[in-house]
């Protein structure tokens, strides 16, 4: 079979994602442009856990750089990509916008390029709650319409889903977007709560509680996303034929596309997460209430039916579980 590309295998979820499809004994090419969004040591660990394995290999290669884009697949001929690159964070848009349109729109474009040119059988792409903006209707479905985003990144992702449809309706390419509800897990993002409230917690710093912490999210263990984006790929998305123009389903197409929900289906109260975190590291966080910043949403809730409906996916990961194998983890990178 050829091998399976995996964008952003340095981040987060791709190296999750590339391990998980490395075990299962697939072939994985791994791409990344390395930015310094966040400490890029420790996105070369991630990559030392990949390297060496067998069926995976590894280019430094931004999606803005088409020419390289188009090298790659003309090299490997994949038949299966997994797009788990952007350009993440909410609170970076509002100060660097640019780098949000290079990678999440340019990069995109280049990708739906090239998998349009490539005969590639299903393009899997990281979308985000974040969609769903100011909308207050929960949980949220990806029946509903997500037309008014609160940010530039929120944006960009609803911008993704359109395009990819665009590209399923006038090319018959498979696309299916996922809408990732706050991923967290060991490897995570220093920019995600759990991570920086656990540094700032060991540190013995305070750390900021926004909204007076009556912020509600949907936190989703790493492994749990992970499953769900492997079972997806196996099932390319098709056409809905009860589609109907009349009345359009948002979630699927008379072309062959889907968007999903990953979400753990629970949402959580800040100051619960940080109760959790207190009690798995032992030691009192230092609190600083401040308001709800620009571009947040007060609460997140993740309806999940129509996934678990296509491909029977359930999490399995209360968050007093992953926030603990968390805690291991961090305790153990950076030995504390």
């Amino acid at each position: 079979m050829p091998p399976v590309l995996v964008t952003g295998a340095a981040g987060f979820i791709g190296h999750h994602l590339a391990a998980r499809l490395l075990g299962e004994g697939r072939s994985v090419v791994g791409i990344d442009n390395m930015s310094d969004y966040y400490d890029v040591t420790l996105k070369r660990a991630r990559l030392q856990q990949l390297h060496g394995r067998k069926g995976f290999s590894f280019q430094e290669l931004d999606l803005a750089d088409n020419g390289a884009l188009a090298s790659l697949f003309d090299a490997h001929r994949f038949e299966l990509v997994f797009n788990m690159a952007a350009q993440p964070g909410v609170r970076y848009s509002l100060i660097n916008p640019h780098a949000y349109v290079k990678s999440n729109i340019e990069g995109f474009v280049n990708l739906l390029e090239a998998c349009r040119h490539h005969a590639v059988k299903h393009l899997v792409f990281a979308s985000s709650s974040s969609v769903y903006g100011a909308v207050t209707a929960m949980p949220f479905s990806v029946h509903q319409n997500v037309d008014h985003p609160v940010s530039l990144y929120a944006a960009t992702k609803k911008a993704d889903e359109l395009l990819a449809h665009s590209y399923s309706h006038l090319f018959g390419l498979p696309t299916t977007g996922l809408r990732f509800f706050t991923v967290y897990g060991p490897w995570g993002r220093p920019d995600m709560a759990v991570f920086s409230f656990t540094k700032s917690i060991f540190a013995g710093e305070p750390i900021d509680v926004f909204n007076h912490g009556e912020m509600q999210r949907d936190f989703t263990y790493v492994d749990d996303i992970v499953e769900a984006v492997v079972r997806v790929g196996d099932a390319p998305a098709r056409p809905n034929p009860a589609w109907s123009g009349d009345k359009p389903d948002p979630a699927t197409s008379s072309a062959p596309y889907r968007i999903f929900n990953i979400g753990n289906h629970s949402p959580v109260k800040l100051l619960r997460l940080i109760e959790i975190l207190e009690d798995k590291i032992g030691k009192k966080a230092i609190k600083r209430m401040a308001p709800m910043q620009p571009g947040d949403v007060p609460a997140t809730y993740a309806d999940i039916d129509a996934l678990t409906e296509a491909v029977g996916f359930a999490p399995r990961t209360p968050i007093e579980t992953g926030i603990e194998r968390f805690v291991a983890w961090y305790r153990d990178f950076y030995r504390v």
